[in-house]
């Protein structure tokens, strides 16, 4: 969510600016703004919509600069208005800022008993007003943000230039990600190092609490007051490039993509049907301390997690806990020794489970209580990356649709990785099963390819839903969460409400909605559980409802009336779920379509959440 682009250099860099705001639109935003330092003058623009909107606007004031910061806004303080739109200004100064500003009332309120007048209902205008205010007593831009940024309480990531100041970008990291994208004559900044690969493949990764100051020569960096020296490290342009190709949205395309990304992310872990001896090797030492895990993650990433569970438990006998970052770290938890700390994120920059992880390793190391940590992550440069003991990466590359579809089932082709890897540590899987699996992960993305070949069969079921306005979604055992994961997709992109349930508590609530009107979407492989689950597809046409059945090829599940199945190639029990995923995705992904709404930048929604 929001995103910042700036930059100083020889050039014009206008159309750069634009061009990284477009390639951040995936993050989900309101409005967008830009303001160019030229001649002496502050030129800004601000639309409410779309990029597009802006270039527009842009291209009609013909205005340009060499210096010069932007923005995209997703509103969390003040309506999506253009008064609200960055960057904001206070005299010379103007400012971009992604994050929250928590104690932002107290300080407006001095800023206007000092006389400063707002003009936004944003919590970012006071940061431009507190810098124009400490230069009154330093005529120093840089000194005078160092000065400012103690005051502020929250989560921030800040651009600032001043038109005195016309060779200078500062900027400021706590909380919120930040790059450096370094060039020859130029420099860059922004929140995703994707937005400036058309001009360098050079970054600096910025740390908590890191203030820059950028030249068009030259780039300092401080921490604490005192000047430090980050890495410069290179990006593989060709990886990270995205573009939908011969798709209408990335949504379809990256679903698409799905038996690649998990093949990429089974090659650095498998060698044939073992694993490879330098997978992890690292954290063997630590693995074969852990008496438990405790997974932390939000929204898609906590149903990985919860299917996790169920793989650690049952295959390897090691107990494991999962819960929602926005819980766990409120809730003041007791720090287990000996617990291995899985954080789950496509982003790495997740601000709550961020957040889990920060005050787990301070309160663990405060109370001498020994963890480790360990990161499954889609981004190897992000904070949580760096932050813990381990990380095992999704090689999944960039995902644009806000919808997770690829990070989705990449994150639990990882999981399942890290749970053989446990387990042969720690020898609780034998070689035997060890290479079953293996073999079955092997075969996973040509089974993913067949269960694709049903897009059209699922597209003619989501003519079904399109008038509805309500769902079930019923599974069992690791179904389950990909129940809950499949009414989340239907919920995020074609606003119908929707509801996954375990299909054993269908008699303990969800029962009495089911008539006529609602559908119930089954998810039936071939497993222990398929006879209870065929009970419950009874329960519901005996009360009118009408099923949609994602049923095992080999179930003997038919289409009847009111009953539409889609038969699904027949897969290991344990990997069942990755497949699984794939017809809820395009079910959900169809009736978006069929609707008419915004597949891959649905409503009030983001892709990387920076803030809580």
């Amino acid at each position: 969510m929001c995103g910042i682009v700036g930059g100083v250099a020889e050039r014009s860099i206008t159309n750069i600016l634009i061009e990284g705001l477009k390639r951040l639109e995936y993050r989900g935003y309101d409005s967008a703004g830009l303001a160019l330092v030229s001649e002496g003058q502050l030129l800004r623009e601000r639309r409410v919509g779309k990029v597009i909107n802006l270039d527009t606007a842009v291209e009609q004031s013909d205005i340009h600069g060499s210096l010069g910061i932007a923005h995209t806004r997703w509103a969390t303080h003040g309506k999506p208005t253009e008064n609200n739109a960055h960057p904001h200004v206070s005299g010379k100064i103007a400012v971009v800022h992604n994050g929250i500003i928590e104690n932002y009332q107290v300080l407006k309120q001095k800023l206007q008993d000092l006389g400063y007048v707002f003009s936004s209902e944003t919590d970012t205008e006071v940061v431009a007003h507190l810098i124009a205010d400490a230069l009154k007593e330093n005529n120093n831009l840089f000194a005078a943000v160092e000065k400012i940024v103690p005051q502020l309480e929250g989560a921030y990531a800040l651009g600032i230039v001043h038109t005195d100041y016309p060779d200078e970008l500062i900027v400021v990291r706590e909380g919120s990600p930040l790059v450096i994208g370094v060039g020859i004559g130029e420099n860059f900044i922004s929140s995703d190092q994707l937005a400036l690969l058309p001009v360098t493949n050079r970054f600096i990764y910025l740390e908590e609490g890191d203030m820059a100051r950028l030249t068009r020569d030259s780039i300092e960096i401080f921490a604490h007051g005192q000047a430090i020296e980050r890495p410069v490290k290179e990006l593989d342009a060709t990886v990270s490039h995205a573009s939908k190709g011969e798709y209408k949205h990335f949504m379809l395309k990256e679903i698409y993509e799905q038996p690649e990304a998990i093949q990429q992310t089974l090659s650095q872990a498998l060698n044939g049907n073992t694993l490879r001896d330098d997978f992890l090797k690292d954290a063997e030492a630590d693995f074969s301390q852990i008496k438990q895990v405790q997974i932390i993650a939000c929204g898609t990433s906590y149903h990985a997690g919860m299917i996790a569970k169920y793989w650690f438990e049952q295959l390897i006998g090691l107990p494991c806990q999962v819960e929602i970052a926005s819980e766990y770290r409120y809730r003041s938890p007791v720090i287990v020794a000996d617990t291995l700390y899985v954080c789950v994120s496509q982003s790495g920059e997740t601000a709550d489970t961020l957040a889990a992880l920060r005050d787990t390793q301070k309160r663990a190391a405060a109370n001498n209580i020994n963890i480790a940590t360990l990161t499954i992550c889609n981004v190897a440069t992000s904070s949580m990356v760096r932050e813990t003991n381990h990380h095992l990466l999704t090689l999944a590359g960039p995902e644009i649709g806000v919808a997770s579809t690829k990070a989705f089932t990449t994150q639990l082709t990882a999981f399942m990785l890290l749970v053989l890897k446990v387990g042969q540590t720690k020898q609780q899987i034998s070689a035997a099963q060890l290479g079953e699996i293996a073999a079955t992960l092997w075969h996973l993305p040509s089974v993913i390819l067949k269960t694709l070949q049903f897009n059209n069969a699922i597209l003619n079921l989501s003519e079904l839903f399109v008038e509805k306005n309500h769902c079930l979604f019923l599974g069992r055992g690791t179904q389950f969460p990909i129940a809950l994961e499949g009414a989340l997709k239907l919920k995020e992109i074609s606003y119908i409400h929707a509801e996954g349930y375990a299909a054993g508590e269908l008699k303990h609530g969800p029962l009495a909605l089911v008539d006529n009107e609602m559908p119930v979407v089954i998810l039936a492989p071939m497993d222990d559980m398929l006879d209870k689950l065929k009970s419950n597809m009874e329960e519901v046409q005996a009360r009118g409802g009408e099923l949609f059945v994602f049923a095992d090829e080999n179930s003997e599940i038919n289409s009847k009336d009111r009953q539409h199945v889609v038969q699904i190639p027949t897969i290991s029990t344990w990997l069942a779920p990755i497949v699984y995923s794939i017809p809820v995705q395009l079910l959900s992904y169809h009736v978006a379509v069929l609707r008419g709404t915004d597949v891959d930048q649905p409503r009030n929604l983001a892709k990387s959440v920076t803030v809580e």
